[in-house]
């Protein structure tokens, strides 16, 4: 299993990662796929289940845990789970292309450790925790509380920065798409 390639794509909440991923997925569609995740949270009105998330019940994401099923899972936010599945990964193997993981920073740090010899990682950091803020407050879908979790938690994910191979600062989407694109070419 360790000869299947994954590259992960990590950074706080708010700074440009999902971006990056859709851009690369454009650029790369032979050579790449989507890795979807799981997760407890609601659907958001834009989102499909099973090509955004695979939405679940925290009963049957609890049952998946419990069966192995999960190459990581975190409750990222207070009863919001979040998890890859192994059964993703390998839907995406057989294709014969290279899973792209959108993920948050404790769920890639663990698959770093889990695939350290066939994983390649990218750190997509804010120009700063004020613009993060900025830039969750323009989304509009945040309460006052929940974009306050982000941020505190971006914060404290941007100290894990320097546990991944390569950190981008998102100072310029276009620019940093460009410079994602270049790094992970390489690992192809």
């Amino acid at each position: 299993m360790n000869q299947n390639k994954i590259i992960i794509i990590t950074a706080p909440s708010g700074a440009g990662k999902t971006t990056i991923v859709q851009y690369l997925l454009q650029q790369y569609p032979k050579q790449l796929a989507f890795s979807i995740s799981a997760t407890t949270r609601e659907r958001r009105a834009n989102e499909t289940d099973g090509r955004d998330y695979y939405f679940l019940s925290k009963e049957i994401f609890q049952q998946k845990i419990q069966h192995n099923e999960f190459v990581e899972w975190e409750m990222v936010y207070e009863g919001k789970y979040y998890g890859t599945l192994q059964s993703e990964l390998e839907r995406i193997w057989k294709t014969g292309r290279i899973p792209v993981l959108d993920i948050d920073v404790k769920g890639a740090l663990h698959i770093q450790r889990r695939f350290p010899e066939s994983s390649f990682s990218l750190f997509i950091q804010p120009p700063s925790v004020t613009e993060l803020k900025r830039r969750l407050e323009s989304r509009g879908t945040e309460t006052v509380e929940s974009l306050e979790a982000r941020v505190n938690k971006a914060a404290y994910e941007l100290s894990f920065k320097d546990h991944f191979n390569y950190t981008i600062v998102n100072n310029h989407l276009e620019t940093a798409c460009h410079e994602a694109e270049k790094i992970i070419t390489g690992f192809f």
